[in-house]
């Protein structure tokens, strides 16, 4: 599910990433499809980002964000410092935002990423 209402869309995003970080951006929306398929989306491309969540409220609803940077894409967790991370992946020092930081597919395509995302989903699922 996605929402245009902005006029943006993912392509948007993926317009803006170098070639050679479109691959990551596609692999962890594609992650995103694949564990949540009723996803709410919103891109804004002046931020650079494409936005996740369980319904349309960014700060409480959304889970998950997809923000390109010059030499790497950040998977960004709205509520990021909730989730269990025992290998040590998100960064960041803010009161609730965490980020991971990928430059290439091999490390998109983690199974701790994944495990990451599953949880930040849940979390969220009781404000659908």
């Amino acid at each position: 599910m996605t929402n245009e209402q902005n006029n943006a869309s993912f392509r948007d995003i993926l317009a803006i990433a170098s070639p050679k970080l479109r691959p990551v951006c596609e692999a962890f929306r594609q992650l995103i499809v694949s564990e949540d398929p009723t996803f709410y989306e919103t891109a804004w491309p002046k931020l650079k980002i494409a936005s996740y969540g369980v319904g349309q409220k960014k700060m409480t609803q959304h889970y998950a964000y997809i923000a390109v940077q010059a030499s790497h894409i950040n998977l960004g967790f709205y509520h990021g410092t909730l989730l269990h991370d025992p290998t040590g992946l998100l960064e960041g020092a803010g009161k609730e935002l965490r980020h991971i930081k990928v430059q290439n597919i091999a490390h998109a395509e983690s199974p701790d990423i994944r495990a990451l995302l599953r949880q930040a989903i849940d979390e969220r699922r009781p404000y659908r």
